[in-house]
């Protein structure tokens, strides 16, 4: 678990970034509704929960630099006994100063009356404007109150700056002990996609798999999964976002699994593809060693200096050589890259940045440029042939082999380093089905 000291290093952080006279607002995630009067389970705004390590609902985190009585105001919920009894402890007003490192704190309710003069004689408002329309509707009226009272000399905010820009950058460099959480979180995805190896089996439900690696994460302590899990059998596997999970598993069929957990909010992001029956056919083999070759030259660019292009731009060129060796593609690999060909069976980009969302923020370009990579950076490298039943010109030997191969990498001085250790080859892989590799501790 993150501490204390980690979410105020990265309050300090921010406030060196606004400057004086500025006033940044952030409110958490509202509470969904699932259906009647039953919620989601609640999960904090990734922003919000960055900035200051507090997952309750109804809440709002202001930051002030320079303000004498506490640059740190969090609003939130009161401590109510009655409430607590049905829905569980609050931290109230005292735990939001003494747990959460808050300098002052106030209750939400009393927000619309507190707000307007914490804003008061402050230049620049740096909040995500868009993110969420009602809390937007607020804020304006916060302003446009202090506006009508400029005539007594009320100074109201003039400019309004982008806080989600700014939070968004300091979030794709993890600090080391984000990088330690990471590692926590796939060291747990890997356990449990290898025990979805062992547990696959023909006549299975793709959902079955699916909790079998679900209940793998939990019992590890990776209480919720990062997304919803992908467990496609057979042609299933060639729909990149598929989630219905509910066909047999048949032997002779390859399954893939793109699933990872979520631990201390921070999310890994694996995707492996095997055999049902344990076993590759040929043609399997040979997709999946070309998706295997794609991966391992993606990775090989991840490393400072590179651009965030240059991975994908490798595992372009294996896999269109690749395809064209093997009859899937006709044609001058130079010219099918430049006419991008490949997109027949290669439809998606290589990877994408990881962090507390699956889909971490970040910026990919600088102004028209590719981003360079730099240490701290998390990313995904993930590969994939897809080839479902009546593909054009394409002999049914070849039909509803879908591959994808995703690992978690961070950037490191020297080069990179692979986060994920779920089996990947193709060896170790068919001897883990068929129960001749040595076994590891649950």
């Amino acid at each position: 678990m993150l501490r204390k000291t980690e979410f105020a290093r990265r309050r300090r952080q921010l406030m060196s970034r606004m400057g004086d006279y500025s006033i940044a607002i952030l409110p958490t995630a509202p509470v969904r509704q699932r259906n009647r009067d039953i919620d989601h389970p609640y999960r904090p705004d990734s922003d919000f929960y960055y900035l200051t390590g507090f997952a309750e609902p109804e809440a709002v985190a202001v930051i002030i630099p320079g303000r004498e009585h506490g640059e740190y105001i969090l609003f939130c919920r009161e401590r109510d006994a009655a409430r607590e009894t049905w829905d569980g402890l609050r931290a109230g007003l005292e735990g939001a100063r003494e747990i959460y490192g808050a300098n002052d704190s106030f209750p939400i309710s009393d927000i619309d009356e507190i707000l307007p003069g914490l804003l008061e004689k402050r230049n620049r408002v740096y909040y995500a404007m868009g993110c969420n329309q009602d809390f937007d509707q607020q804020v304006m009226n916060w302003i446009k109150q202090l506006r009508r009272q400029s005539r007594s000399g009320v100074h109201a905010p003039s400019e309004f700056i982008a806080l989600d820009q700014m939070l968004h950058e300091m979030r794709l460099f993890k600090s080391a002990a984000e990088v330690k959480v990471m590692c926590e979180a796939a060291a747990i995805s890997s356990a449990a996609h290898l025990a979805a190896m062992r547990h696959c089996r023909a006549g299975l439900y793709e959902y079955q798999l699916e909790g079998e690696i679900t209940y793998q994460m939990q019992q590890r302590g990776g209480r919720h999964v990062a997304y919803p899990s992908i467990v496609g059998g057979g042609g299933n596997g060639c729909i990149l976002h598929y989630t219905d999970n509910n066909k047999k598993l048949r032997n002779g069929d390859l399954v893939l699994i793109d699933a990872g957990a979520e631990y201390d909010y921070y999310a890994a992001d694996i995707t492996r593809t095997f055999p049902v029956s344990g076993r590759f056919t040929a043609e399997q083999r040979a997709i999946y060693v070309l998706v295997l070759k794609a991966q391992q030259a993606a990775m090989a660019e991840v490393k400072p200096g590179n651009h965030w292009n240059q991975p994908h731009e490798a595992a372009v060129r294996v896999l269109t050589k690749g395809l064209v060796e093997l009859g899937l593609l006709k044609g001058r690999v130079a010219t099918l890259i430049r006419k991008e060909g490949y997109k027949q069976f290669y439809l998606h980009r290589t990877g994408h940045w990881l962090g507390m969302d699956v889909h971490d923020v970040g910026e990919y370009k600088i102004g028209d440029v590719w981003r360079l990579f730099e240490p701290g950076m998390v990313l995904t490298i993930e590969p994939g042939l897809y080839i479902p039943a009546e593909s054009k010109n394409v002999d049914k030997r070849w039909w509803n082999i879908g591959v994808r191969i995703e690992d978690n990498l961070l950037v490191t001085k020297e080069g990179h380093r692979v986060l994920t250790t779920a089996p990947r080859e193709i060896a170790e892989i068919e001897a883990i089905m068929n129960g001749k590799h040595p076994s590891e501790s649950a």
